[in-house]
């Protein structure tokens, strides 16, 4: 009895308060984006998705329970297992799983579905922490930097086999706990330098960015001591820009299928089809604009009402905060999440262990990554990729890996505070 007490005594309460306030209020919101107008049911009824989330949200105090009672240790020596069963079960959707909005990447039976692909995220954050926690582990080293890659890349690629792109490139945001670890400033770099060209050819003729790219080239040129070394590096850099802008042009017509190509389209010009591709973002803009200042208050969103936002209990889930509670409650919902990102990277350097830290670093870069793709793209500044805002959108894969994945480091932090208490 008393170690469950010194338990609940170290546990992070800002951190845990957090957690229950925005699924609280994703309960609510789930059940005022179903409410039909003339609609009195109940928001615990288990035929509507406001009912089979507090379903849900009632297993996750199981999970925790459990999380917080078995010993810190499991999950550091049990890392690659959990990563490594998680990826079985990828390999295993790929043959009998259930295809659902185009992607195959649903095990299930019947109306009862689960994606593996959610439980990934904190299965592949335990494995690259784990590895990471080798203290003659350096990132400036290749050998060490391909096994990190390596980690990052197996479920990438088996999430992409099942056509979710989304899931897929929540796993890019792993480089920032690697960043964190040592890995070289020029690698981050470099991807930045890749995303900002794909965006310019996406704005700009692809002619005329090559000729841009030209001209910058030569007054390097000019201006440069004229050393083999120098004239080498400036063509390799040169050719791989082209390269980028070439590879952007054939990915976007030639790889991606028309509706991502529709989405990007979309995304540059929202006018382009409003009625068509450009609907769920033009609605949802309106959606949130409608709220204006102060919000039409809750459960008197009309265009939650009527169903003009496809998804609005999921993808779209933003779209209600912001029509019912206005700029001010969607103010305070993303400063709840932003403290919440602070309080992750504070926790997470405070640890004494290498494990707990990187781990922590993936719980805050996985959480940030859903946040900002999620309300970007339901304010139109980011393309649709369909993943939900955590906590909040409504599932059960999502509500459990989130929970998961926070809570397991709930429980690292809360034995460091165990050996300061025990220390003290």
């Amino acid at each position: 009895m008393a170690r469950e007490e010194k338990l609940v005594k170290t546990i992070d309460i800002p951190l845990l308060m957090m957690y229950l306030s925005l699924v609280f209020l994703g309960w609510l919101t789930i059940y005022a984006s179903e409410l039909d107008v003339n609609s009195d049911v109940a928001a615990w009824d288990f035929s509507i998705s406001s009912g089979r989330q507090l379903l849900f949200i009632g297993t996750c105090s199981v999970l925790i329970v459990l999380i917080m009672a078995i010993d810190y240790k499991f999950y550091d020596v049990f890392s690659y297992f959990i990563f490594g069963a998680v990826m079985l079960v990828l390999v295993a959707v790929l043959g009998v799983g259930k295809t659902v909005a185009g992607s195959k990447s649903w095990l299930g039976i019947g109306s009862f579905g689960v994606q593996p692909s959610e439980f990934a995220k904190f299965a592949t954050s335990l494995a690259l922490a784990k590895y990471m926690s080798n203290p003659l582990i350096r990132l400036d080293r290749w050998p060490d930097l391909y096994r990190a890659a390596g980690i990052i890349a197996i479920p990438m690629a088996l999430i992409l086999l099942q056509n979710d792109t989304g899931s897929t490139l929540v796993f890019s945001i792993f480089i920032i706990p690697l960043f964190r670890e040592g890995l070289p400033a020029w690698i981050p770099g470099l991807g930045i330098g890749v995303v900002i060209l794909f965006v310019l050819t996406l704005l700009v003729p692809q002619a005329w960015l090559l000729s841009i790219i030209g001209v910058i080239a030569l007054l390097f040129f000019l201006k440069m001591d004229k050393t083999i070394n120098n004239i080498i590096g400036l063509l390799v850099v040169a050719l791989v820009v082209c390269g980028v802008v070439v590879g952007a042009n054939y990915f976007i017509n030639d790889v991606l299928q028309p509706h991502q190509q529709n989405r990007i389209k979309v995304l540059i010009n929202p006018n382009i089809d409003p009625l068509g591709v450009g609907w769920n973002v033009t609605q949802s803009k309106n959606a949130i604009g409608s709220g204006g200042f102060l919000g039409k208050g809750y459960l008197q969103g009309t265009q939650t009402k009527f169903d003009f936002v496809p998804e609005q209990s999921t993808d779209f889930i933003f779209c209600t905060i912001g029509e019912e509670f206005g700029w001010i409650g969607s103010l305070v919902v993303c400063g709840v999440f932003l403290a919440m990102f602070w309080r992750l990277v504070f926790l997470a350097e405070r640890q004494k262990l290498k494990f707990s830290r990187v781990y922590g670093y993936c719980v805050a870069s996985i959480l940030f990554f859903h946040f900002t793709i999620n309300i970007g793209m339901t304010i139109g500044i980011l393309p649709i990729i369909g993943i939900p805002l955590p906590f909040i959108s409504y599932g059960g894969s999502s509500l459990w890996s989130f929970t998961i994945l926070l809570f397991i480091f709930l429980k690292l932090d809360a034995h460091r505070g165990q050996m300061l208490a025990r220390n003290a």
